[in-house]
């Protein structure tokens, strides 16, 4: 079975996005006291970086999930970090479950098991 990089460099891309989405709450509940104190609108371009970041990994997770279908490899861990990247990119109150979910999934992408069938796909 080969080992594939996409999926390597698909949970490195899930440890970052855990990173990021955590220190998110910080940041953006930060933000929203600093413009209620101060009078500003930093909130939304903060809150906007993190979701790119999400719509960044769903793109990525999809890549890997093709991949890994082809090559005959678990799809476990593209899922789990894709539902986990689609979580966020919805709503940032999702963060907390898009973490988990994250942490599942990079373990198995980091694994990378065969499928219980297989048998790749070769075109």
């Amino acid at each position: 079975m080969k080992r594939l990089k996409l999926n390597t460099w698909g949970a490195i891309y899930a440890i970052f996005e855990c990173v990021m989405f955590t220190i998110s709450w910080f940041i953006i509940f930060g933000d929203a006291i600093g413009d209620a104190l101060n009078k500003t609108s930093h909130t939304s371009s903060d809150g906007a970086f993190f979701y790119v970041v999400a719509w960044i990994g769903v793109v990525l997770y999809i890549a890997t999930l093709v991949q890994s279908k082809r090559y005959g490899i678990s799809l476990v861990g593209s899922v789990l970090s894709l539902i986990g990247s689609v979580l966020f990119g919805f709503t940032a109150a999702m963060a907390f479950p898009a973490i988990v979910l994250l942490i599942i999934g990079c373990v198995f992408l980091f694994l990378q098991h065969p499928s219980k069938n297989n048998q790749p796909i070769t075109k």
